[in-house]
Parts: C-alpha cells; structure tokens; sequence
C-alpha cells in the first residue's frame, strides 16, 4: 500500500514540470518590470460549468455551455484538473485567498452576513463550534495590504463577503484595497438587472427607491434604470479601473468577482437563443456563465488593447463548486439536484468532489508554456504565497509561520514542483440545503486518496479519486491502514492549526479528533 502511495505521489508531483519543462522560460527574470495580477473569482461555478473541459474527455455539461475566452486562456496558459477551493462555501475560500490560511486556521469556516451572527443552520445533535463569524478585520494581514505596500494598485471589483455587516472588513477599502467598486459584505446579488437598480424591491416589482435590502449592490447608481446586466456593468468598471492604472503608470493587482453565478438565477436575455432546448432554469444559468465568459473577454481585450498583456498574470477560478442542491433545473442525467457536477458527486456545500473541485487556469506570458495541462492538487489559499511571489512582494517573517498556501511559481515556471502535502477541509457547520455530504465534516486528500471525517455519528468514507472520481465506492472497510494514516494526518493538521470541530450537543464538548476515534474503534 505504501509503495502504491509513493508511486502516487511522484507522478503527482512531477506531471507540471514535465508538461512544460522544455518549452518554458527558464524560472523568472527578476529584473523585469512589475507585473499586472487579475484574479478572476468566479461565483459558485463548477468544475463542469465551462467548454473548457477539466475531466479526461468533453462531458455533456461542457457541450451545454458556451466560453470561448476561457478557452483562449487555456490555449494561452496551464490549466489544473485538479484544483480546489478552500471551502465547499463561499466566505472561507475568499477569505483564504485573502489571507493565505485554511479556513481551518483562520477560523473563519463559514459564510459571514451580520455582525456577530452566526449563519450556521440548525442541526438537532451538533452545534458550529466558536468561529469567527464576522470574518476579516481591517487588524488582519491581507494580500491586498501587502500588495499596496509593494506598490501596487489595489482594486476590487465586484463580490467581496470578506466580512459581516456592521464590521469594518464589510469594506473592502478597510482591508486593503484602494479601489472598491460594488464590493459589500453580503454574498449575493438582490437582483442582476440595472433595471431593477440591481436591487430586491425592483425585483419584486416594487419602485426600486421604495426600499432596501442587505442584498442590494452599492455603488453602481450610474447604471441604475439601464438594461444592463450586473456581471457587463462590472466588467466595464473593471476596463476602466485597469485603463486608469495604466495611464497612472502604476502596476495593478485587480481582484475580479462577478456576483455570477451566484442566485438568484436571472438570465441575460441577449444569450437565450443560443439554449433553446434546455429548460427555462438551466437556459438561464447558461446565459449567466456565457455573460461571465463576455466578461473574461472584456479583459483579455482590454490588456491587448493597452499592450500589457505580455506583462499580466491572469488566475482564473472559483470559490466553491456549482450549485446543485436547489434552485436548479434539469441536469444531463434528467434530474433537478446533486448531479450538475457530473461526474464530480454533489455540488456546493458538500464534503464530496462537487462541492470543492473547481476550474482553473493561470495565464503568465512567457513563463507558462501554452497550452499546458496539470493535475497536481493546489487549492485556493495557495493563491496568497504565488501572487506575491510573482509580484515580488514578501511576506512578512512574522506571518510566514501562519501561511497554509505553497508558492506555486516553481510549478508554473517549470523550474520545481511542489513538495508532498495533503490538503486539508473543515466545516463544522449545517448549510442550509440538504443533499449528498452536506453536513459538517472535515477532510483530507493526500496524493490519490480523500478521507472525509463526517461529524454526524462521527464515520468515516475513503475515495480512491485516481480511480473513482465520482466518489461512488467507499473503500474505508477494505482500507483500515489508509484509514488510519489519513486520520492521523488529519489528527496533526487540526492540532496544530487549532481547528474546531463540532459541539456535540448531548455532551457540550467537542466530537473526538478522527485519529482517536479509528484508534478507538480498532
């Protein structure tokens, strides 16, 4: 069993390098000038929410949709078949990214609104242990700080959910950036349409002016009463943003997150005809990643545009897989939930593939070999250590100690690969839908294996993910000894990070760490 987890791990860990070793450039030329960073955070979109496919072969979902930009980007750069986000939700993912810290560290695990709220739903026999609910604070080291300490231009636009309401890292200006355009600490959008004023009383078909709510989009009044839709008037301030930057000569890191796809689920009308034979929920959903795709478009034509395309790093991904326990419409398979992640099991706010695995691709002009395809697992704090390893900005040494994310520079450049890790999931929350692995749990991948440690009736399941993607074969019976080594890693990540599990409501105390419990039940 343990040669068959370092036969793993080698191919694991050297495929990048392969890929691209010859046809790179040789590492990073130092003495270049900055370079412009665009992460481009989608919303809640899936692993199989794209043309682009990120599974062995084109599956039904990739024939269903419809982005030629992301396409171009990975024809210009590397894409990863095997990467995660932080969290199953959307908070902790953005968060980490911010930060560079698992959600497990940090504390923050769950999805933030209010001050002091804890937005867990209930559960009969588990409680959300002590968390930080309202997320970053303007005390906190962040990506976007240290960025603007190294000079850069720091600019969001679009969804932050970085901090609850009524705390200062609802703002994302308090948090780092010098620019924030339509930034807030609620996760969704009340409404995508400039004619509803991108608020709920418009789309209730209430006077837009009549009243507010938490889930109205600040800051884009200019765009009020237009048709436009929310993900175009992003883009557009996005292009002006970079414009402005340009011609300031300043290098810019722009933090790019459409609300989309996040619900409520709203079409952009303009792109219907193109899914005539799909139902009226899912053409809607459709047309929504498409409008992404334009979006995507807008900037990629932009840096061409502005000649500073050779000299920007685009990171294209996700926060959380697709959404698939509700509010959906027909998937491939025929049904309405848990299936439009196919072949990944479940969706968002799972412990399964379909709630984490997401699509990525990184574009960097000159050292990414085009084209190029990677499966080691990198995860979304990962993004922390990279960007400012590309921007050649350090973290300070105080702060290294508490960084969960590894440089992925040496993998994208060919010069190295990264060294053996697991990677690591906690959510010791109840979301609110229910479906397949929605519960609280925690989770380790180490090389082809995911150990899931779900806390109701404290189990455990093991995948064999090079094999069974789908997560359709539990091989925690047959496998006591991997079991067992996976539990203890896990065992070892919780205590040194100081991860919560959940509060056992009989005894007020918390479920046993999973190392114990396996020893336990032997």
């Amino acid at each position: 069993m343990r040669a068959t987890l370092l036969l793993g791990l080698l191919l694991s860990v050297t495929l990048c390098s392969t890929l691209n070793a010859d046809e790179t450039a040789k590492g990073v030329d130092n003495t270049a000038k900055p370079l412009n960073i665009i992460m481009f955070l989608v919303d809640d979109l899936g692993w199989q929410d794209t043309s682009l496919p990120f599974h062995a072969e084109k599956t039904p979902l990739n024939r269903r949709y419809r982005t030629p930009n992301l396409e171009r980007l990975a024809a210009q750069g590397m894409r990863f078949t095997h990467s995660y986000a932080s969290a199953p939700v959307c908070t902790p993912t953005r968060t980490s990214i911010m930060t560079g810290q698992s959600p497990g560290r940090s504390g923050i695990t769950y999805w933030t609104l209010h001050k002091d709220k804890d937005t867990s739903t209930h559960r009969p026999d588990l409680a959300a242990p002590p968390w930080k609910m309202n997320g970053l604070g303007e005390e906190d080291v962040t990506l976007p700080k240290l960025l603007r300490n190294g000079g850069y231009r720091t600019i969001h636009v679009g969804k932050a959910h970085f901090g609850a309401h009524g705390t200062n890292g609802g703002d994302p200006t308090n948090l780092g950036f010098d620019v924030n355009i339509a930034g807030h600490a609620s996760g969704g959008p009340a409404s995508f349409y400039g004619k509803h004023n991108f608020t709920l009383a418009g789309r209730q078909g209430k006077d837009p002016k009549s009243s507010t709510s938490v889930w109205d989009i600040p800051g884009l009044e200019k765009y009020h009463g237009q048709d436009i839709y929310l993900t175009e008037a992003l883009a557009i301030e996005a292009v002006a943003a970079i414009e402005q930057s340009v011609k300031d000569g300043k290098p810019f890191y722009l933090n790019f997150a459409p609300y989309a796809v996040h619900a409520p689920i709203m079409a952009n009308k303009k792109y219907l005809d193109h899914y005539s034979t799909l139902d009226a929920k899912e053409a809607a959903y459709a047309t929504m990643i498409e409008t992404v795709d334009h979006a995507l478009g807008d900037l990629l034509a932009a840096l061409d545009r502005l000649g500073i395309a050779e000299s920007t790093v685009v990171i294209y991904s996700s926060d959380n897989g697709g959404l698939s326990a509700h509010a959906r419409g027909e998937s491939p398979s025929g049904t309405k939930k848990h299936t439009h992640n196919a072949p990944l099991r479940s969706g968002k706010g799972s412990a399964y593939e379909g709630g984490v695995r997401v699509p990525t691709v990184v574009r960097w002009p000159g050292v990414v070999k085009p084209g190029a395809t990677c499966a080691t697992p990198i995860i979304s704090h990962d993004y922390f250590p990279t960007i400012l390893s590309m921007a050649k900005v350090e973290t300070p040494k105080s702060y290294v100690p508490l960084v969960d994310g590894q440089d992925l520079v040496p993998m994208l450049s060919g010069s190295g690969t990264l060294a053996a890790r697991g990677l690591h999931w906690s959510q010791p929350h109840q979301w609110g839908a229910r479906g397949p692995g929605i519960v609280p749990y925690t989770a380790i991948r180490f090389q082809q294996w995911k150990l899931i440690y779900f806390h109701p009736k404290q189990r455990f399941e093991l995948y064999d993910l090079a094999n069974d993607v789908g997560e359709a074969v539990d091989l925690a019976a047959k496998n006591k000894d991997t079991v067992s080594d996976l539990a203890e890693r896990l065992d070892r990540w919780i205590t040194s990070r100081i991860v919560r599990l959940s509060i056992d409501k009989a005894t007020g105390r918390p479920i046993p760490l999973p190392g114990h419990l396996h020893q336990g039940s032997k």
